[in-house]
């Protein structure tokens, strides 16, 4: 995992966001993603994973609309300091005890202060999160009784994060570094993955990893719109253009400018827009509909789709070389279905997500449970596992655990591979043989339960990474694909 600390600082008042900028800017490990209301610092905890919320309290807000109680429910890994003025003293020390806040800093903040305090709340927050990882490896609860065999629940180790993208598998983990990479650079993204799969998760991230994250980031979704409609909320127009353009439209190439667009099913759009986004690649060029003008913007393409663009060029109804500009960098989202591995990982992500939202408190998943969630395929991928786990919380009872009453039915209803009742019969006519065939056994069983998680069966068995390559090369081992 990265050690990147991010800190979201919510103020609209230029000195906070100036001083922030000296104090903490100046080492390496920390990232500022500022936000001038509440409504945009709500948006921004849901797109990047921040470590330490600064709230610059100003007035009175509605606990539905207040970043620093949203971020007290949906994000409770995340510290929370509030800043407040003499003339707000007493609304926010009442703020703070109900916010659960880390501590409170009253203004006009001295610069060594902040420092101080933001480092000291990210420490808590990490050993918060180490004791979290710890306590869920010795499946332990402030309910369990550890001299005596309770109700197994799934184990959770550590899972790595891009943003608010969560995976331990191998291929994730190869995408995410190539999407660290893309996002060092202002080239065009083309990312391709099934329904589902967290492609919008993916360019956000890439988006906050760059540059570009204090610009703005918008989303247009390219697929059933007329082309007038399409040219319009990107391009803009001017007042009379076409029927219905009552005023004018800025468009969103002007309104990013500086930031990034991201274009959701550009396969669905048509060969005449291809050629207006294609001289926008080329040239930075935007002219409004109605307009004889040709302006410029500074804007990063991030464009996604869930169908092959490569079968649409072959077949003719996508521009190549429209296609040849918008994979600067081409990535491939993988359906859950191909990464069963990270579905544990997922599902305590979210149970812990939506816990907080519902205010319930849910111990774990069962490993029974777990063994139907992992045997299901989700066609709908992580989007519909997020689903599933929200519907689990909900329906769980207070202080429990998850278990297969809580799943729905066609989940509950998957077919589950059983192990075999037999014992282990050795194959081979020698000695050697027949223990050699005994460790294949071993390595295989091991192999599946780990879903192929190498460094877990090798630390399991007592063998180095490369002695287990070794084995594994030895007996010709593969994956079996379910």
């Amino acid at each position: 995992m990265s050690n990147v600390q991010t800190i979201l600082i919510k103020s609209s008042d230029p000195d906070i966001a100036k001083l922030a900028s000296v104090a903490l800017n100046d080492a390496e490990d920390y990232r500022l993603v500022f936000c001038e209301d509440d409504r945009t610092a709500i948006r921004r905890m849901d797109e990047v994973q921040a470590n330490l919320l600064l709230y610059d309290h100003l007035g009175p807000v509605p606990d539905h609309q207040s970043a620093l109680m949203h971020c007290r429910l949906a994000r409770s890994t995340c510290a929370r300091i509030i800043l407040f003025d003499l003339a707000h003293e007493a609304e926010g020390i009442a703020l703070s005890e109900r916010a659960a806040a880390f501590l409170f800093l009253k203004k006009p903040l001295d610069q060594a202060q902040l420092r101080v305090a933001a480092k000291r709340a990210l420490e808590q927050v990490e050993l918060s999160r180490r004791h979290r990882m710890l306590s869920r490896e010795l499946k332990l609860s402030l309910d369990d009784d550890i001299f005596m065999r309770t109700a197994d629940s799934s184990v959770q180790g550590g899972y790595s994060q891009f943003e608010r993208l969560v995976y331990v598998s191998s291929k994730m983990a190869d995408l995410v570094n190539e999407a660290r990479i893309a996002a060092k650079t202002n080239m065009p993204v083309l990312i391709q993955g099934d329904t589902g799969t967290g492609k919008e998760l993916l360019a956000r991230a890439i988006h906050f990893n760059s540059t570009r994250r204090n610009s703005p980031m918008h989303v247009q979704n390219c697929g059933g719109i007329a082309d007038v409609v399409l040219q319009s909320e990107l391009f803009g127009h001017l007042r009379g253009a076409f029927p219905g353009a009552i005023s004018d439209r800025l468009g969103l190439f002007r309104a990013a400018d500086g930031g990034t667009i991201f274009l959701d099913e550009v396969s669905e759009t048509s060969p005449q827009f291809q050629v207006a986004l294609l001289r926008f690649l080329q040239e930075g060029e935007v002219k409004p509909l109605g307009s004889d003008q040709m302006l410029h913007s500074d804007v990063r393409i991030i464009a996604a789709s869930n169908k092959s663009i490569e079968k649409m060029v072959e077949q003719g109804s996508f521009r190549r070389d429209l296609f040849y500009r918008l994979r600067g960098f081409q990535l491939h989202v993988p359906a859950l279905a191909e990464r069963p591995e990270d579905i544990p990982f997922l599902t305590s992500f979210f149970v812990e997500k939506y816990a907080g939202v519902v205010g319930r408190r849910v111990l774990g998943v069962t490993s029974e449970a777990l063994r139907y969630l992992e045997a299901y395929r989700y066609p709908g991928n992580v989007r519909e596992l997020e689903t599933e786990v929200q519907r689990m919380v909900a329906v769980a009872e207070q202080g429990g655990y998850i278990a297969l009453r809580h799943l729905s039915d066609r989940i509950s209803r998957t077919p589950i591979k059983e192990e075999g009742a037999g014992g282990f019969v050795p194959m081979g006519d020698t000695l050697k043989d027949m223990v050699e065939s005994l460790e294949k056994a071993i390595l295989v069983q091991a192999l599946d339960r780990s879903h192929w998680n190498q460094s877990k069966v090798a630390q399991d068995l007592g063998l180095s990474r490369v002695g287990l390559a070794n084995k594994i090369k030895r007996y010709e081992l593969r994956r079996e694909r379910r």
